[in-house]
């Protein structure tokens, strides 16, 4: 018998125990008085009831020692002979194991070494932990058991839920300045009979009491520009998309992302709204615009620097596009720089792929770059040359966080860029997106001039909180099935 076998009979046959004496190791509630962090706060001698996790517990005979744990912090608790009664004290060494929840009532003392504990009175079991805790941290290091096991991940490291309360943190604060400039919330439908609003293959299922297919959203744009033709102005969701894609450092198949619309806006509009509300969330996170993130120094005070993509290319690749308009001469520049470009059908694929890897890296400082090619955007509206168009996107650290354009509101040329992605989705573009007749119709009403912007919210995070993987800043990650798993 191996030894954690050992503790979970062990454990089990205290459950059995308990019940016989009429003590239910699972109560139904507890009524708890105080946290931890409180009981650390009060003066000495003051009567608490407090109720946690034990994560540690040393008896040394005449007196012991434990640690309790909960939402709020830590907690020292003292059982003594002559200050502990007997019972409660023969409770504690017979059944009480490190893992289990326990209820304890006691009063703040300052033991010898100065430390504020409380010294037990009473003390209930409210859940009995069959298993053990990881007996030291460098048994759950191995990232992959990390993010499968959350919850032990959680118990035993308090940063990481240090990082998810500063997540929810940064979406508050962006909620709080878009209130503040007039901004509605709403919510879209998450399963929808077309997809759309970006180019991305999606999750498809059935839904049964209708007998139809149906999809989980790529975004959640073409609901949000509905409304803005239905009348609202300014608006926003944080919303839950899934795209049935690659997995990475960056990439998760279920993501957040914060999607805006802003009725009678251009996309400059947008970029000096999103330049001073990330400023502005920055400085309520860490105090100041300079963070650290992963060993670089990234400064969110504004004006950021905005730059046209063409010029970008310039600027990091060393070439010029501006007059290049032949396939075989944006193929020639492609190879010189050794990038593959052998699926590009276009000169604007060739310039998105040449952008994508030898030019976004290179940006690591918050940066506005706009004017993208059209590829880059079927949904935007074109500039004055009509093979670029009206967006910009937000890169920090060499990384896409935000994409924001004019939406195009015309129903006829839309409706001209949409047959051909059909067409492209005939001959097998798993990406390419769908004609939506519903969404046509509602731009033949009229839809107002309206620029929109999707951020994804996960990067943000990673970099306001210096983590290096999308895995480290979403609490339940999608993983690869253990062999154990599988075969169940």
């Amino acid at each position: 018998m191996g030894r954690e076998e050992q503790i979970i009979n062990e454990r089990l046959k205290k459950i059995e125990e308990l019940k016989k004496q009429g003590i239910n190791p699972y109560p139904n509630r507890y009524d708890k008085k105080q946290t931890c962090l409180e009981c650390s706060k009060l003066k000495i001698g003051s009567k608490v009831k407090t109720a946690g996790r034990l994560m540690t517990k040393r008896d040394l005979g005449k007196i012991a020692f434990c640690v309790l744990k909960d939402g709020t912090g830590k907690i020292q608790i003292v059982l003594q002979e002559k200050e502990t009664p007997e019972k409660a004290r023969e409770f504690f060494k017979k059944y009480i194991d490190s893992g289990d929840f326990v209820g304890i009532e006691g009063e703040i003392i300052k033991t010898k070494t100065g430390e504020i504990s409380i010294l037990a009175k009473k003390i209930e079991m409210l859940a009995k932990a069959i298993l053990p805790l990881p007996e030291k941290w460098h048994g759950l290091q191995d990232k992959e058991e990390r993010y499968r096991k959350r919850y032990l991940d959680l118990i035993m490291n308090p940063e990481v839920k240090e990082v998810f309360e500063k997540r929810q943190e940064i979406i508050n604060r962006i909620r709080e300045y878009l209130v503040k400039e007039g901004y509605k919330e709403v919510q879209t439908p998450i399963l929808q009979p077309i997809y759309g609003g970006t180019s991305a293959k999606p999750f498809e299922s059935n839904l049964n009491a209708l007998n139809m297919k149906v999809y989980m959203r790529i975004s959640n744009e073409m609901y949000l520009k509905r409304l803005i033709g239905g009348g609202y102005e300014k608006i926003f969701e944080f919303s839950p998309d899934f795209r049935n894609e690659g997995m990475d450092k960056l990439h998760n198949p279920e993501f957040t992302q914060i999607e805006t619309m802003w009725a009678y806006a251009d996309y400059e509009d947008n970029m000096r709204l999103w330049e001073k509300l990330l400023e502005y969330v920055v400085k309520k996170i860490h105090g100041k615009t300079k963070i650290e993130y992963q060993g670089k120094e990234i400064n969110f005070k504004t004006p950021w620097t905005k730059i046209s993509f063409l010029d970008s290319i310039k600027k990091y690749a060393g070439v010029d596009f501006k007059n290049v308009r032949e396939l075989d001469e944006a193929k020639k520049i492609a190879k010189k720089l050794n990038i593959e470009v052998n699926d590009c059908e276009t000169v604007g694929e060739i310039m998105i792929s040449i952008f994508e890897e030898a030019v976004q890296p290179k940006i690591i400082q918050p940066t506005m770059v706009r004017d993208y090619p059209k590829e880059a955007a079927i949904l935007a509206r074109a500039g004055n040359n009509e093979d670029f168009v009206k967006s910009f996107e937000i890169i920090i650290n060499g990384w896409e966080i935000a994409l924001s354009y004019c939406e195009e509101n015309n129903s006829v040329e839309l409706e001209k860029k949409w047959k051909q992605q059909e067409e492209a989705l005939k001959k097998g573009d798993e990406e390419a997106q769908r004609m939506d007749e519903d969404f046509l119709n509602m731009l033949r009403v009229g839809m107002p001039p309206t620029s929109g912007l999707g951020m994804g919210i996960d990067r943000l995070v990673m970099i306001l909180t210096n983590q290096p993987s999308i895995r480290d800043v979403i609490l339940f990650p999608l993983m690869k099935p253990e062999d154990g798993e599988e075969k169940k």
